[in-house]
């Protein structure tokens, strides 16, 4: 993998070209001092002092009484110095403006990724956004966005820097409708599809079992027609969403191997497919039994003991059994 492929996957260099097959979509560079503001753990965890007096907890119920034992004491002048939260005015108007264009609701995304291991922090349980407020606190509560802050090319051959120049926060449109069933995982390997996979393995949806053969010509179409010849890698995967009215967009790019999961295919399997030419294979999980719930918590993975003969360690093994036995039995390339 080189930087060059990395950097393709940048939604900031790949929406402007796919605007027309993707979902509505507001980016904005990102000052340095917000970015320092995400990476600083020195200090108490601070949201930024809105300039439009925005709560990241709308909804809360708030008790005077309750929360007289958790202010903080006066102290001198340097300590209430330390402790007073940042505040980014210009920012915060400019994604005020841009989520009042795409209807009062985004889910936000940095240069690559999304902080969906920190969904579980807000109100909705969903990366559901309407303030400023809202965005920060779900950033500044993700750990997965510090690959993208500092960890993006470890996988590169040709590393040379760890971080890119700027980085930027992505705000797409937030629909209500959307169907997690609905979006796929594709890979593409020497400009050629070879496998497309369930992109939320966590849950059995019967209704794609009979929308399996349909799902996979309309992806193949739009891989030939839309996004073979305009992204210029020769290896990478890309995820998409397929509406009710059959038509496909494009959500997301992410390199070829490294940090990004194959979900219900391993990496030997792709790379064997591409090296045979092996007909395109879509696969989805096939039964309540097939599930991968390792993928997708509603609490941070660190919550979890997956250690060796804990509950949940055998409970990963026996799914990742039966999906194996799925997948090689002959009803399941039916």
């Amino acid at each position: 993998m080189k930087e060059e492929d990395v950097n393709r996957c940048q939604i900031q260099e790949w929406y402007p070209k796919f605007k027309s097959v993707s979902i509505r979509t507001f980016i904005h560079e990102l000052p340095e001092s917000f970015v320092q503001y995400l990476l600083d753990d020195s200090g108490p965890f601070l949201l930024p002092a809105s300039i439009s007096n925005e709560d990241a907890f709308p909804n809360r119920i708030h008790n005077p009484e309750e929360e007289e034992d958790y202010q903080v004491s006066e102290g001198s002048g340097d300590e209430a110095e330390a402790l007073s939260a940042p505040c980014f005015p210009e920012l915060e108007l400019k994604i005020k403006e841009s989520i009042e264009t795409l209807g009062a609701a985004i889910f936000p995304k940095l240069n690559w990724s999304a902080p969906k291991d920190s969904a579980w922090i807000s109100t909705s349980g969903t990366l559901r956004c309407t303030t400023f407020s809202e965005i920060a606190l779900l950033l500044r509560s993700s750990d997965s966005l510090i690959h993208d802050l500092c960890h993006a090319y470890d996988s590169c051959s040709d590393k040379t820097m760890s971080r890119p120049p700027k980085f930027f926060l992505a705000l797409r449109k937030w629909y209500p409708c959307f169907q997690p069933e609905m979006e796929f995982r594709c890979f593409v390997k020497g400009q050629k599809l070879v496998g497309i996979s369930q992109r939320e393995v966590t849950t059995f949806y019967p209704v794609l079992c009979e929308k399996k053969n349909k799902v996979e010509v309309l992806i193949e179409e739009f891989f030939n027609d839309n996004v073979r010849v305009k992204f210029e890698s020769d290896d990478y995967t890309f995820d998409v969403y397929v509406t009710e009215d059959e038509r496909v967009k494009v959500l997301d790019f992410n390199p070829w191997g490294a940090f990004t999961l194959p979900l219900l295919f391993t990496w030997e399997e792709l790379e064997q497919k591409a090296r045979e030419g092996d007909d395109l294979e879509l696969r989805i999980v096939e039964s309540r039994c097939g599930v991968r719930p390792g993928l997708k918590t509603a609490v941070p993975y660190d919550y979890l003991d997956v250690s060796a003969g804990s509950g949940w360690d055998q409970f990963l093994r026996n799914a990742s059994e039966e999906l194996q036995q799925q997948t090689k039995s002959p009803e399941a390339g039916a």
